[in-house]
């Protein structure tokens, strides 16, 4: 690295608020599965942007839809009729069998929506303090009301006081949801993911969603899904819960949406469709005819190409491969998956294991110190899928 690019990017950092541990590289481009670096290297992209590029690096089909849309029109603002917007809400509602849709720019905006619904039916309920039940190792966002949600004290720390009006029970614990139930009669919503991603892919029993939607039937309560990294087609059907036979009150969803570009949803049904009127809840660029152009981009590609299914396929192949080589290794405790979200537990931290990746072309996340987590891209080819395998399980060997 020469003298001048290095005072740049020193001159850079300087005036970049210290809100993330950068790992060493930069990338310039990409395409499919594969990242490039500023000096050519390449590298299989195992995480894509933490689940947000489900689609791949520059998918055409999306590169084209923006590059025509930002010569038409980029934005008018929401006091005008988006004809892309609303069509893309017809298209998700039909997927998803919700009723109305509120667009955003991120998953914690649309979790943001989902808990105002929430306190909109407690309040018009008459409750003094209505609560949300939220789960032990989740994670809803970074903003305050999503930040007090989430069921991590490290993402807390700091910024107390937290918010009132949340309740909380460990994930996969319906007996403990029960007892809140019977005992707190403030709660008017549980707000939960159906995989805990941030967690560390961590899969309820089965049945679990099913029980939960007893219980809000029971109580009266909201059953509200955070599908930001569960939705989009990456665990084998467009959302989580379509695993299963019960269909959730609000749903909420990001990420893979717009494979790259900012665009978040808060999908409601029955009384929760109808809890907002003018006035009760906005945003300035949420579901502009930009983002809206690669949301239906990307509803197209997953159509046409039958992502859903793929990505059950690609994960029954790589956990496969994981099970048949990792299984009784003294450094794994256990291995899981669901779809694209596949994770390796491991007996000890690792904390080379990231930057041991970026070394051998590899890209991989961990999480909770010791969870090998991969996201990888929904459009991987067979050979690319045990690449990628073979890579992260030469990184555990190693």
């Amino acid at each position: 690295m020469n003298q001048n690019k290095a005072q740049a990017e020193k001159q850079v950092k300087n005036h970049l608020m210290n809100t993330y541990a950068r790992l060493p590289v930069s990338f310039v481009s990409g395409s499919g599965a594969y990242l490039e670096d500023e000096d050519g290297k390449q590298y299989l992209d195992g995480l894509t942007g933490l689940a947000v590029v489900g689609l791949g690096h520059a998918h055409p089909a999306v590169a084209q839809a923006l590059s025509e849309q930002s010569r038409t029109l980029t934005h008018t603002s929401n006091l005008y009729e988006i004809p892309l917007q609303t069509r893309l809400a017809t298209r998700l509602c039909d997927v998803s069998g919700m009723e109305k849709v509120f667009f955003a720019n991120s998953g914690a905006e649309a979790n943001e929506a989902a808990i105002k619904l929430a306190r909109l039916k407690g309040n018009r309920a008459n409750l003094k303090n209505p609560a949300v039940l939220v789960m032990d190792g989740s994670f809803h966002g970074r903003t305050m009301a999503t930040l007090t949600a989430t069921g991590n004290r490290k993402v807390h720390a700091g910024f107390e006081p937290l918010l009132s009006g949340f309740a909380r029970a460990p994930f996969n614990d319906i007996a403990a949801v029960q007892q809140i139930a019977a005992n707190n009669p403030d709660v008017v919503a549980l707000l939960v993911e159906p995989v805990l991603g941030e967690g560390g892919i961590v899969i309820p029993d089965p049945g679990y969603l099913e029980a939960l939607r007893k219980i809000c039937d029971d109580y009266g309560w909201l059953m509200m899904l955070d599908e930001i990294q569960t939705g989009n087609g990456r665990t084998g059907k467009y959302f989580a819960y379509q695993h299963t036979s019960c269909v959730p009150d609000v749903v909420t969803t990001a990420k893979g949406l717009g494979n790259g570009m900012p665009i978040g949803v808060c999908l409601a049904r029955g009384e929760a469709a109808e809890l907002f009127v003018p006035g009760n809840h906005g945003s300035t660029f949420g579901g502009n005819p930009l983002a809206c152009a690669a949301g239906n981009a990307v509803l197209d590609v997953i159509e046409k190409e039958n992502l859903c299914e793929r990505a059950a396929s690609l994960g029954e192949r790589m956990l496969s491969k994981f099970n048949h080589t990792l299984a009784g290794s003294n450094r794994v405790k256990e291995i899981r998956g669901f779809g694209l979200m596949l994770a390796i537990e491991l007996n000890q931290d690792v904390p080379d294991l990231v930057t041991d990746g970026l070394a051998a072309g590899v890209l991989v996340n961990v999480t909770q110190g010791n969870i090998v987590r991969l996201l990888p891209p929904l459009t991987l080819t067979d050979a690319e899928a045990d690449q990628l395998a073979d890579m992260v399980i030469a990184l555990i060997q190693s």
